[in-house]
């Protein structure tokens, strides 16, 4: 259901894309670029072969901030609120997809957890367009302004990295803090999870909160500030980033790339100026992308950890993988560790068609696949040159990093039978 709903809307998204009224010239836009557009809207990721703000109307502005909103609080919330409009009743069946989308514990309320969801995200959406506005009104004027205000305030919180400011996205505001910092509070607000903003809210008290809030919130924290000094380093003498910039320059662009890498597509510097250090790093970081049940993508934060700590217990010798005190159940590593692995063996295998079909460097196609995977959205400028194939390989990746590859994995899968037997212990040798 949560499947072919992204897929339904997509397709929905791409034809309205697609018509002449979402043009700016007023012509149809080729039906492969406004479904890679409706696929990067939906699935909040921000990769575009068209740019946004040359290639689409008002109108079309509209539609792809739609679907952003649609893509990053997800169909069940759209859902359920049609239906309490409507003064439905809420199926257990519907609780049951709720509990699948936003990766809850228990069944206990559901409805609850997304009217929490769509108040947080308005409020918080608001707030964020507030503070945008004393920066983008006086520039672009009360009415475009404010609108301006809105599309780049859902778009920082839903993690998705459109913009509609032209090819250099936030480049010219890089030395802004009126820009950069609200932008960047709305994207880790955004990728932190809508359940940890409850637990905070019910708790607060950091000792107080559930292993898994605290989990998120030391992740959040370790991944901004170490790549943001991983970077201030790595470009620091960078003749085409970072040297003869102020100190202050490569403090801010440096926290914001750090910021952004984690599932949310702007940029302040050009990515295919980054040296390739520095791009591999970020592909690192792009992979393990935001937190479980918010609108980041990646394999999340809590699988990341989950996976480093499997490693140092088996080196250590531990039996079992323990966190802040606590023993992590052998079902929830193994889902962690098949996230890690699948999402690794995608792509790969992506990066390695796209370097058969396309004549790219390999970094500049790992990077463009990771990217797309993680919800990213951050490109070394190849997304308009890829062929068809192409296109159509990173529109697949993006489905699937946004659904989650286990989730597709299940909803394709057809032999979901419970064996009642064991087989017979068997030995191999590793490593």
């Amino acid at each position: 259901m949560l499947a072919l709903g992204f897929l339904t809307v997509i397709l929905l998204g791409g034809i309205i894309l697609s018509l002449p009224i979402s043009s700016r010239t007023g012509n149809h836009t080729p039906f492969i670029d406004s479904l890679f557009t409706s696929t990067s809207a939906v699935c909040v990721t921000g990769l575009t072969t068209v740019t946004t703000k040359a290639n689409f109307s008002n109108f079309g502005y509209i539609v792809i901030m739609s679907l952003i909103q649609f893509g990053g609080l997800g169909f069940m919330t759209w859902a359920v609120l049609v239906q309490l409009l409507m003064k439905k009743r809420i199926s257990f069946y519907d609780r049951i997809l709720i509990h699948e989308q936003m990766n809850e514990e228990s069944f206990s309320g559901m409805v609850r957890l997304i009217i929490f969801v769509l108040k947080s995200t308005f409020l918080i959406e608001s707030i964020g367009a507030v503070l945008l506005s004393f920066t983008f009104i006086p520039e672009f004027g009360l009415k475009k302004g404010i609108f301006y205000s809105i599309f780049h305030s859902v778009s920082a919180y839903c993690n998705a990295g459109f913009d509609i400011l032209g090819e250099e996205s936030l480049s010219k505001y890089s030395n802004s803090i009126l820009v950069l910092l609200p932008i960047a509070s709305l994207i880790i607000l955004g990728g932190i999870g809508f359940n940890v903003f409850i637990d905070i809210l019910k708790k607060k008290n950091y000792k107080k909160l559930r292993l898994h809030s605290k989990l998120v919130l030391t992740m959040t924290l370790i991944l901004i500030v170490f790549p943001a000094i991983v970077i201030f380093l790595l470009e620091f003498n960078n003749p085409s980033t970072f040297m003869g910039k102020s100190l202050s320059y490569k403090s801010l662009s440096s926290f914001f790339q750090s910021i952004t890498l984690r599932t949310a597509g702007f940029f302040s510097i050009d990515q295919s100026l980054l040296r390739e250090s520095t791009s591999l790093f970020c592909i690192l970081i792009m992979f393990i992308g935001g937190s479980p049940s918010g609108t980041a993508g990646g394999i999340k934060t809590t699988t990341f950890a989950l996976v480093i700590m499997l490693s140092i217990s088996e080196i250590k010798g531990f039996k079992d993988v323990e966190i802040f005190n606590r023993r992590i159940e052998s079902n929830v590593v193994r889902k962690a560790l098949t996230i890690f692995t699948i999402s690794i063996i995608w792509i790969l295998f992506v990066t390695f068609i796209l370097s058969v079909i396309e004549n790219k460097r390999i970094v500049d196609l790992l990077f463009e696949t990771t990217s797309a995977f993680a919800t990213v959205g951050l490109t070394r400028g190849i997304t308009p040159r890829l062929s068809t194939i192409g296109k159509s390989l990173i529109i697949i990746t993006m489905f699937i990093g946004r659904l989650g590859p286990m989730e597709l994995a299940y909803a394709i899968s057809k032999n979901k039978k419970i064996r009642s037997y064991k087989e017979a212990n068997g030995n191999i040798m590793v490593g």
